[in-house]
């Protein structure tokens, strides 16, 4: 396999509102919560919507247990990091379906909360350059298209009109970019330091996910894998530990 040795940009910093779209609880703090944590201390806005209340997400608790479980978890995560508007969108955990209505729920979020970043989470068949890449989730892949294309939607009057008609949702074409965290192909990388701790506490709130989803003791394991992931994007970023992005400009 290939590595990349080309140095990641740093993120853009020059913007004071964004809007982070994800699947399912937890995958911002597995993914980007220690850029948040430094955006939040810098006087930046950031919001965070979620898909699902990722009900389907524990085996041993039924979806109507589950639900408000892992929102109160992903209230109490949000908060660490700065983070004090949280939405749900309640699609269907699991078998979330890219199309119209899922363009249009986020379209919406964007018309309201007019961002100039929007954050999402990798969209692309497989975690890593396959073939040796771990296959993604339908949920990740449908939700990070949808919003790519809700991006442009939500600056187009005439596609989705009833968001004006119905919600007075005018159209909201400010979205300079959107950062895919995740990306096997990364072009930028925001410093990890900062925030790191509070992304450990952070993804810490989600106890009762992570422990049905592993026997290592909880802290450990999540401090093991946020710094892991973080040093290894460091060799492209002057050797600080990062949060990497794949930035696709608006």
């Amino acid at each position: 396999m290939t590595e990349h040795t080309d140095q990641l940009e740093p993120m853009p910093t020059d913007w004071q509102r964004a809007l982070a779209v994800v699947a399912h609880p937890d995958d911002l703090e597995y993914g980007c919560a220690a850029a948040v944590a430094d955006w939040t201390d810098g006087g930046r806005e950031v919001v965070y919507l979620l898909a699902t209340r990722g009900e389907a997400g524990i085996d041993t608790l039924g979806p109507a247990e589950c639900a408000p479980l892992r929102e109160a978890e992903q209230r109490a995560s949000a908060a660490v990091v700065g983070v004090s508007t949280v939405e749900f969108l309640d699609h269907r955990d699991g078998v979330i379906e890219y199309g119209v209505d899922l363009r249009r729920d986020i379209a919406a979020a964007i018309r309201r909360h007019r961002p100039e970043l929007v954050v999402t989470l990798n969209h692309r068949d497989t975690w890593g350059p396959g073939p040796g890449g771990y296959w993604n989730t339908p949920d990740h892949r449908a939700v990070g298209r949808a919003v790519l294309d809700a991006a442009a939607d939500a600056g187009n009057r005439w596609i989705f009109p009833e968001l004006i008609s119905e919600q007075g949702l005018e159209p909201w074409n400010g979205v300079r970019w959107v950062a895919v965290a995740g990306s096997h192909t990364p072009t930028h990388a925001a410093d990890a330091r900062p925030g790191l701790e509070r992304s450990v506490k952070s993804l810490l709130e989600h106890r009762a996910y992570i422990e049905a989803l592993t026997d290592e003791e909880p802290e450990s394991y999540v401090r093991t894998f946020l710094t892991t992931n973080a040093e290894r994007a460091a060799a492209r970023f002057g050797g600080r530990p990062a949060v990497s992005f794949e930035v696709f400009p608006r």
